[in-house]
Order: C-alpha cells, then structure tokens, then sequence
C-alpha cells in the first residue's frame, strides 16, 4: 500500500515540473519573438536615420542653409515623417554657425588680401621705377632698360659723371652737374641693361646717378671687353684722401687698378670745386689734363700728355688758357 502511495505522489510531482517546464519553454518563446521584433525594428529606425541624414548632407554640400520647399520624402511611419520634414527644412543650429564661421573668416581674407600693398621695387635702400629708352630701329635698334629714383635726390657732388634720364629727349644723358629747375630729369639708381637687338653690349648698377658694383661691356658676339667695378661713383680700389677727419669733404681721388694707376683722377678744392682732372695709363699721365678755377668749373689751364701708356713719355704741353670769366686767352697753334 505504501509503494503506491509513493509512486502516485513521484507522478504528481513529475507532473508538476512538466508543467513548469512547459511553461518556462512558451515564455522563451515569447521573448525569442520579442527579442526578433524589436532588432528589426532597431534596424528599420537606424536605416531611416541614415537616409535622412545622408539627405541633410547632400543639402548642406549645396549650402541650402536657408528654408526650402519641401522634398519628396521617404517611405516612413507619420510620426517619422514630421521629425524627418523639419530636420531637411532647418539646418541644425550647429551648421549654420558652423558656416557662417567659415564664410566670415574668408570674407576677412579676402579683405586682408585686398589690403595688402603691392611690394615695392627698393635697391640700396631707396624706391625705384622701372624705365626704357629706345634708339634706332630694326635689328640694330638699342634698348635701354634702367631704373630711377622715385623721388630726386642729388648725386654726389664729387662723382663727375651724373647719369640721368631727360624726360622730354627720352634718352639718357651724363653730366658733371645738374639742375633740375631746368629740365625733367630722373636720377638712374639700381640695375641697368643696354641691348642691340638681343645682344646685351653693357650691363652694371648706378648708385644715385653713379656708376657702382661691377660694370661689363661687350662686343656683338657677346665677347667680353671690359669689367670694371665701381665703388658710388669712384674706382673700388682708389685711394682717397680727405681735408677733414669726417671724411665728407674729398681731397684727391688715385685710381687703382690691378696694382697700379690706372684710369680717371681728380683733385678738389677745399670747397669742393674741381682742381684737376686727367688720366692715368699704366701709372703715366695721358692724355689730356685740365686745370679749373675754384669757382664754377670754369677752365684755367689744359696740358697735352702723351696718348696711351704705350707711347713714348713727352712734356706736358700747354694748349689752352682761360681767363676767369671764361674766355680762351691762348690757344697752342699745330705747325
């Protein structure tokens, strides 16, 4: 009796669990079909989402920050479709501050591009202008390509040779003193290029009208002649003497070239007025030598040396004579 008793109450309990097992198995049922539902749905919304805000993009790459008629939407629930039309109608608050950022910084380059000036052309420390001067015409024509001084300045008083550009003759001129009350001229300063057809026949720099750095010449066939360097004016390895310890009132200029005298010489006047002026050959005095006054560059005497450094060395001769006022009192007569 008891056995049966005990075997009716185990199929009770078996039962029993049956039941909850049943039961547990349906709720994971249902949650296996909750669980479904919602990833689907999770990836519908993330799949909406992507496409309005590849749609958003592709508005603010056209810059459309402002309100646009409505768009065919995409296929979306009613509540989707309201929060997807005003998201495409306004940009975000974040863009468009964004933007307009960007657009104030490059309005403020743009300005800042327009008000920057131009660099101006300077050599040696002063502002120039580019100039031409033209003669001949053809294959033969000569160009002249020069800069000038954007405002006057006086040469050197000691320099002899000025070299200037004549505004009205259009050509370029050198003179030992300048006035510019009488005519417009321009005081050549920076490079300078003379040219026959496309030959360069002479090329240097001027330093407020002077000759300065190195100076070429050339022949047609761009064969060099000559190179000579200039220091503002004077011989680079001339030596000068001064009257005063400052060194502003000049004495007397020795051209040397290569170890001796070579080339133009001068002496001044305390006053600053020319004394003489001759050349040196092969450290000889040739050619021929003047002697002023010490007022107004006027002319008192004129020696005739030998030619060249070459010739034989002769007597200087007397061939001219000048009075005070200018005018020639004697004159050497040829036999």
């Amino acid at each position: 009796m008891l056995f049966f008793v005990q075997v009716r109450y185990t199929i009770y309990r078996l039962k029993n669990v049956i039941g909850k097992v049943q039961k547990v198995k349906s709720v994971m049922g249902e949650m296996r079909i909750w669980v479904k539902v919602l990833f689907f749905s999770a990836a519908f919304i993330w799949g909406l989402h992507q496409e309005a805000q590849a749609q958003i993009i592709g508005k603010e790459k056209k810059k459309l920050l402002f309100w646009q008629k409505k768009d065919a939407l995409v296929d979306a629930s009613p509540i989707d479709t309201t929060v997807l039309t005003d998201s495409l109608s306004k940009p975000s608050l974040a863009t468009a501050a964004t933007d307009s950022a960007q657009a104030a910084k490059e309005d403020k380059s743009k300005k800042e591009k327009k008000k920057e000036p131009k660099k101006k052309k300077t050599y040696f420390g002063y502002r120039v202008k580019k100039g031409f001067a033209r003669q001949g015409k053809g294959n033969n024509q000569v160009v002249e390509t020069f800069y000038y001084l954007r405002d006057y300045k006086d040469p050197n008083p000691y320099v002899r040779d000025k070299h200037f550009f004549d505004v009205k003759k259009r050509r370029i001129f050198r003179a030992p003193t300048l006035d510019p009350s009488k005519r417009q001229i321009l005081i050549l300063h920076g490079p300078y290029t003379k040219k026959r057809g496309d030959v360069i026949i002479e090329q240097g720099y001027f330093y407020v009208g002077a000759k300065h750095l190195r100076w070429e010449t050339f022949r047609p066939d761009s064969t060099l002649t000559q190179k000579v360097h200039y220091e503002k004016g004077f011989l680079r390895d001339a030596v000068i003497t001064y009257y005063d310890a400052a060194k502003t009132k000049i004495k007397e200029v020795i051209p040397y070239q290569y170890g001796q005298v070579q080339g133009e010489y001068y002496k001044f006047y305390e006053n600053g007025q020319l004394e003489w002026q001759g050349t040196y050959d092969k450290g000889r005095k040739v050619g021929t030598w003047i002697n002023f006054y010490d007022f107004r560059g006027r002319r008192q005497f004129e020696f005739q040396y030998a030619e060249s450094g070459f010739d034989p060395p002769i007597e200087p001769t007397l061939v001219k004579q000048y009075d005070r006022h200018g005018t020639l009192v004697f004159e050497k007569k040829d036999k």
